[in-house]
């Protein structure tokens, strides 16, 4: 506001006082405006404003174009055609276009993580001003898919089967809508979110596959005698002790994403520390499980499932906090925002470049 008014003071002043053409051009001392305003013959500019190139009129003389005119009105009588005003003769359709052209909105670094669960990052264009945020998208198809799953594995209410019962959930909800969302956080510059959200559409799709009597994953396990049901393949030692180091490796990617999230916030750490531990877990109990050790195996699927509520328990509290902040709720929950206590690599560079270590 200040910068504003300054401009407005500034409007009646003639031009030659300005110091680039203070030596160049004879005044009439009894003419100039300023007189008026200043006893003291102080002038608006001085040589250390010149020096560091101040010009305290914005915006600067020299760069307003021609068709822009330049202000002859006070402030208060219509004011001027200044491409930076926004005045009652503007309708509100031009005066949000020109704060949309501005950026005049801008989201905090927390509220960006909270939204796109994905650190604040700077990319060429206005898409995420154009297009919905894909992330709750991706992750409600995540929720639906092991949240029952989960209940599955603990056994709720004689669930069973290993998720057998959720394979069209597996397919339509966890592998399209998180593929779905992942290629979209790509094309809106989102890397770690894009990473995530497909590599877990990938693995619904696989354990939807794997669970599908027509990929005969587990049929072939079943050795072809007459009288025999591809379908007993799925309890075969074979199966279990195979399809477990598919689980051990989702685990050892869970871990990477988990150390990726301490520069989020702790709601996203609470997810992948629940999904590492629920591969690792549910790899021990399948290969209990070929060992013989049912009861074992019985207990750690268990287990795992436990794991696994525990991250959907995580993953529903962010969503929720993504659909209040996606329809400007008045009120916010808190997410846990830590992505201040690990600094950028950006950051300590530009630090050391600025304060470089003395000799």
């Amino acid at each position: 506001m200040d910068t504003y008014l300054n401009f407005h003071r500034q409007q009646n002043v003639d031009e030659r006082d300005h110091p680039s053409r203070r030596n160049n051009t004879a005044r009439d001392e009894n003419t100039l405006p300023w007189k008026l305003e200043n006893p003291d013959n102080k002038p608006r500019w001085n040589n250390i404003d010149t020096e560091k190139g101040f010009n305290p009129i914005f915006p600067p003389l020299q760069d307003l174009p021609d068709e822009a005119g330049r202000p002859h009105n006070n402030y208060l009588n219509n004011s001027p055609t200044s491409p930076y005003h926004i005045g009652r003769e503007h309708s509100s359709d031009e005066a949000l276009n020109k704060m949309r052209t501005a950026n005049s909105v801008t989201i905090t670094p927390e509220l960006f993580e909270k939204m796109y669960l994905n650190p604040q990052n700077n990319v060429k264009g206005d898409l995420r001003q154009t297009f919905g945020n894909p992330t709750p998208l991706a992750l409600l198809g995540f929720l639906l898919s092991l949240s029952p799953l989960s209940c599955e594995l603990m056994g709720w209410r004689g669930a069973g089967g290993n998720g057998v019962a959720t394979i069209a959930a597996y397919y339509f909800m966890g592998g399209f809508l998180m593929s779905l969302g992942g290629i979209l956080e790509f094309f809106l510059g989102n890397t770690f979110s894009f990473v995530v959200f497909c590599s877990f559409g990938g693995f619904w799709f696989t354990l939807g596959g794997t669970l599908t009597p027509a990929f005969n994953a587990y049929g072939a396990y079943v050795k072809d005698n007459a009288g025999t049901n591809p379908n007993d393949g799925i309890s075969s030692i074979g199966f279990h002790a195979s399809f477990g180091f598919f689980l051990l490796f989702m685990g050892l990617m869970s871990f990477i994403y988990l150390i990726c999230a301490l520069r989020t916030n702790l709601v996203f750490v609470a997810i992948f520390f629940g999904l590492l531990m629920t591969f690792v877990v549910l790899a021990g109990s399948y290969w209990h499980f070929s060992l013989g050790n049912s009861e074992m195996a019985q207990k750690l699927q268990v287990a795992a499932g436990a794991f696994g509520f525990l991250a959907v328990m995580a993953g529903w509290w962010i969503f929720f906090a993504q659909m209040l902040a996606s329809v400007d709720f008045p009120f916010e929950i808190p997410v846990g925002d830590i992505s201040h206590l690990i600094k950028p690599l950006s950051e300590v560079k530009a630090a050391k470049a600025r304060y470089p270590a003395r000799a």
